[in-house]
């Protein structure tokens, strides 16, 4: 439930069902179908997504290979957004709008750890966004529907979590023309995004930095060539059952005049059960933003 200066509104956002197989002891499928709001069709506000379906395959040891439709390894979210692994009822915006969860693509994808325990890494080659002359980046999703490919994309990253607690993490996604040649003049995309979390007893950090640097003829006025966010957050979890946090975020998906908005997000999280979470959260949005109110949510996963 969203009680905000834009809305107010009950939805059932989300609904996804998990199918996995394991063909042997070196062949697994993976896959994750999704309905949004409740509904979808023509005229409908839902849709149905397929974001994740692959096969993986063990090479060697800690070394593994994947083919098909596959989430993008950046981020705290894109890959791992279950309701109960992360406070608010909404994800945060900056993983939104930046970088855009949830996003998906289809390609191959290299997958391993390094000699050093707790170092892996993440290399893809995958079909990429197109973006439209507004340059939205999110807009920009194909979603692996019948997808334009003149341009692939490719990803990486690299992972430490060899100190208990800790994980570090940094990802670059790169495409030679981020809107697959439909708009004349423009050029290549650059995401860059960095994230540390720490996790300490009862006290939980994090923080989050994400930018797009777009290449080519844009259109000066739009100020759209730079895209960037950051947030930090920080929790308190009492007991298995409750938890508090506040985040600040910070982004800015250009356009004319001040587009920078921030927002202060305060709430709880409480665990009846280790995969079942209700949650109650204050917003509250300055600058060019202006979306105060409240979220009221429940999730599970199993």
């Amino acid at each position: 439930y969203n009680n905000l200066d834009s809305k107010n509104e009950l939805d059932f956002h989300r609904f996804i069902l998990y199918l996995d197989h394991e063909f042997s002891d070196d062949i697994r499928f993976y896959s994750e179908l999704e309905l949004e709001h409740s509904v979808a069709g023509e005229g409908k506000n839902g849709e149905i997504e397929l974001e994740q379906a692959y096969l993986e395959f063990d090479l060697a040891s800690g070394l593994r290979a994947k083919g098909g439709l596959f989430l993008v390894p950046v981020g705290f979210l894109n890959e791992t957004h279950e309701p109960p692994v992360f406070y608010g009822v909404e994800r945060n915006p900056v993983e939104r709008n930046i970088i855009p969860t949830t996003w998906w693509e289809g390609g191959a994808a290299l997958s391993g750890e390094f000699g050093t325990p707790g170092l892996s890494f993440d290399v893809a080659l995958h079909s990429g966004l197109a973006i439209g002359p507004d340059f939205s980046i999110r807009g920009g999703r194909q979603k692996v529907s019948e997808a334009n490919a003149n341009n692939l994309a490719m990803s990486g990253r690299i992972k430490y979590t060899g100190i208990p607690g800790l994980e570090l993490a940094g990802s670059i996604v790169y495409q030679d023309n981020i809107t697959q040649e439909l708009v004349i003049g423009a050029g290549s995309g650059r995401l860059v995004s960095t994230q540390v979390a720490w996790n300490r007893g009862p006290l939980s950090l994090r923080a989050l930095f994400a930018r797009w640097d777009l290449d080519g003829v844009l259109p000066e006025a739009l100020r759209k060539d730079v895209q960037d966010g950051y947030y930090v957050e920080g929790a308190w979890k009492f007991n298995d059952k409750l938890g508090i946090f506040t985040r600040y975020n910070e982004w800015d998906n250009g356009g004319f005049g001040d587009t920078t908005i921030s927002q202060i997000d305060l709430g709880l999280n409480y665990w009846p059960h280790r995969n079942v979470v209700v949650k109650f959260d204050l917003q509250n949005q300055a600058k060019a933003g202006d979306n105060d109110g409240f979220n009221l949510g429940i999730g599970y996963s199993f």
